[in-house]
């Protein structure tokens, strides 16, 4: 069973860039499709960001796509986002997510493993 845990968050401007990491443990990582996800306050969970287990397919939500760069280095166990262009709307709590498939996904549901979230917050 594999552990996610995520880092990088913190407070921004708005234009700024962060760089989230999502470093797993526990399991064999290349097995896995790996996603993005946040949540707002008083907002559902939305899908940002998936790949491939072998990282050569992304996807993006519209929301972020252009700006945002989902990448991973199955060497070191370890899934990035690169967040670029951000604005005040990105502030959410932002999770890693594991799904042991060879199909990405966009929906949270499908994927069982979760990390615990770093807050990014972008200020205007």
């Amino acid at each position: 069973q594999v552990q996610l845990v995520e880092s990088g968050g913190g407070l921004v401007q708005a234009g700024g860039s962060l760089r989230l990491s999502c470093a797993a443990s526990g399991g064999t990582f290349s097995r896995y499709v790996m996603g993005w996800f946040r949540q707002a306050p008083a907002k559902e969970q939305e899908f940002v960001a998936t790949i491939t287990r072998s990282g050569q397919t992304t996807s993006y939500a519209d929301s972020v796509k252009g700006r945002f760069t989902i990448s991973r280095d199955n060497a070191k166990n370890t899934m990035f986002l690169q967040m670029n262009s951000l604005k005040p709307e990105d502030t959410a709590v932002y999770f890693c997510a594991a799904l042991d498939s060879s199909w990405p996904s966009p929906e949270s549901n499908d994927y069982p493993y979760w990390g615990q979230g770093t807050q990014v917050t972008v200020s205007s």
